[in-house]
Order: C-alpha cells, then sequence, then structure tokens
C-alpha cells in the first residue's frame, strides 16, 4: 500500500503542475484558433473572385475618355509642341503668362500665375522680368505683377490689320442704334469664342463687363453655337473630347449628345438664340459670317434681357436686322 501511496503523491503533484499550463493552452488555442479545413476550404472561393473582379473595369467603356485626358493646361499645350525644333518654349511660356491676367485677376503673384498655368515658378519669373524689361508688366511688392498699358499695342496689331474687325464697327453700331440693345461680334479661339468687336448700350447686361478681348464658353451662348455648328464632325468631337460642358445655369445644355442635336438645328435654321444658358436674365441671339466662299469666319449677335424682349420678339425683329448686316459685311470682305 506504501509504494501505491507514494505512486498517487507523485501523480498528485504531476497533475498540479499541468493544469494550469493546460489551462493557459487552451486559453490561446482560444485566441488563436488553429485553422481547420473547414475555415481552408471557406478561403478557396474568395481566391477565385479577385481576378473576376480586376479584369471587369479593364474591358469597360473603352471608348469613354478620362477626365485627365480633358484637363488642358497652357503648358500641357506647349509640352505638346515641344518636339518641334522651330518652336520656341520661352515664348510660348511668356504669352502664356500674359494670356492668365483677366480683368476678375488683375494682379497676380509668381505662385498664382504658376497655378493658373501650370508652368514652373521659376520659368514664370523669368518671364515676368523680360516682360518688365520690355515695358509690358510692373511689380507691385503688395499685390504682385500686373499688365502695363504697352501691351495694347499687340492687340492693336492685329485689329489694325484685320479688315473684318475694322468693317464690322459700323454695322454693329447701325444695329445697336436700330435696336437699342448691345451688338458684337467673335470668332473662335481655344475652344472659347473671343470678342473682336462690340457696340454696346448704356444698359450692362452680364454681371461681368464684356469687352474686345473678352472670352466666352462656346457651348453655351449664340455666337460660340453658331461657330461650333460650323465645325466639321471630326472638328466638334475633337472639340467635346476637350472641354468640360459645365452648368452654368439650369437651363445650360451639358450633356453632349443634346448639344449635338441643338447645333443641328442652328444649321438647319442659321441662327441660333440662347436663352438664359449662359446667365440667368440673359438672352441672345446670333448669325453666322461667311466670307465670299461660303466659308463661317464670325458670328454676330444682339443681346438682351430676358424680361424685356421674349424669344419670339428676337426672332421676329432682331433677327432680319442682325441677318442683313451679317450679309453686308460678307459682300465688303476681300475674295
Amino acid at each position: 500500500m506504501l509504494p501505491s501511496f507514494g505512486v498517487n503523491g507523485r501523480l498528485s503533484k504531476y497533475c498540479a503542475f499541468i493544469e494550469p499550463r493546460a489551462k493557459m493552452i487552451v486559453s490561446l488555442l482560444r485566441i488563436f484558433p488553429m485553422p481547420s479545413p473547414t475555415t481552408r476550404t471557406s478561403k478557396k472561393p474568395v481566391m477565385r473572385r479577385k481576378p473576376a473582379t480586376r479584369d471587369a473595369p479593364s474591358k469597360k467603356d473603352p471608348d469613354i475618355v478620362s477626365p485627365k485626358s480633358r484637363l488642358v493646361t497652357p503648358a500641357s499645350e506647349i509640352d505638346g509642341l515641344t518636339g518641334d525644333p522651330n518652336f520656341m518654349t520661352s515664348l510660348a511660356r511668356g504669352l502664356a503668362v500674359i494670356r492668365a491676367f483677366t480683368q476678375q485677376r488683375r494682379h497676380l503673384t509668381i505662385a498664382q500665375l504658376s497655378q493658373r498655368t501650370a508652368i514652373p515658378r521659376a520659368a514664370v519669373r523669368r518671364c515676368l522680368y523680360t516682360l518688365a524689361k520690355l515695358g509690358y508688366v510692373v511689380a507691385d511688392e503688395a499685390r504682385g505683377y500686373s499688365l502695363r498699358p504697352g501691351i495694347l499695342a499687340l492687340g492693336h496689331a492685329y485689329l489694325s490689320s484685320t479688315p473684318l474687325a475694322t468693317m464690322v464697327q459700323p454695322l454693329l453700331d447701325r444695329v445697336s442704334d436700330a435696336l437699342h440693345e448691345s451688338s458684337s461680334m467673335a470668332v473662335l479661339e481655344s475652344d472659347e469664342i473671343l470678342y473682336i468687336a462690340r457696340s454696346t448700350t448704356t444698359t450692362r447686361l452680364m454681371s461681368i463687363d464684356l469687352g474686345i478681348g473678352s472670352r466666352l464658353p462656346a457651348y453655351c451662348s449664340s455666337m460660340g453655337r453658331v461657330l461650333l455648328a460650323a465645325l466639321t464632325p471630326p472638328e466638334l468631337d475633337a472639340y467635346l473630347s476637350r472641354v468640360s460642358l459645365t452648368r452654368l445655369t439650369n437651363r445650360t445644355v451639358t450633356s453632349a449628345v443634346e448639344l449635338k442635336r441643338v447645333l443641328d438645328e442652328v444649321r438647319c435654321n442659321g441662327f441660333s438664340v440662347v436663352d438664359q444658358e449662359l446667365e440667368i436674365g440673359l438672352r441672345s441671339i446670333g448669325v453666322p459670317v461667311t466670307d465670299p466662299s461660303g466659308k463661317v469666319i464670325a458670328s454676330i449677335n444682339v443681346g438682351t434681357q430676358s424680361a424685356r424682349v421674349s424669344v419670339a420678339e428676337m426672332e421676329s425683329r432682331f433677327l432680319p436686322a442682325l441677318s442683313h448686316a451679317a450679309r453686308e459685311l460678307g459682300t465688303l470682305l476681300p475674295r
């Protein structure tokens, strides 16, 4: 019995030694369970689904233009031409810096000009230094840089040498006097319309003051739609791939399909009416100006307040006066 007692005593001591360690191992197994056949099997379908998820987007809508391709900056346009050995990058950058100044941004710093043009600050600083030496910009320590009156010589060279801009002014004045509304002429320039002549009245129509050299979006302006309607289908598709059709009012056409339908009507009717798509309260009508060969080279329009003149009145009273001025101008242009 004594040996048996001794064995039992040693067994009791062994159990007392093992028990707390066994409990600790069980606790660890609860926290970090070992993989079971069920767990391994449940992962296999997940691994099979992953390649299908990655491959699906690559084959969807291959013709959609990514938003990044629509972002066109002066720097990106310049970079696209730097492969030409005759292209002067420094001159192009200087002109981009000049064009960055607007009526709303008359004073700009080097950092602001770099942001607006996407041209490096060091290059912007050299452009400004050169333009200042030539008398085209002036530096103001408090507000940055601004254009000087000497810059007008660059625009005057175009206006004085272009028969279109010089010959249309008396015609626009005559239209404005007859209708008592502002009239303008614009051409398509870099996906926007550029005002090259204007006859104004004392009534201000828009929240911004338009003048010679002003720019507006082509897709939502009457003159712009006249000029877009004259483009070939490939040229129009290229325009739509570059331009973002931003909603400026609740009436603005922002769908490329709808814009093409509107342009078809403009092409068929020979004029364009834009009713408060550019700005609420502004209504305008535009017609094309063609050269002796029949090519559309510009557009003239009349703008008015929507509360004062209806669309029907614009078509019945404004359209004949505009069309007559456009035909007369076309006969005056050299062949």
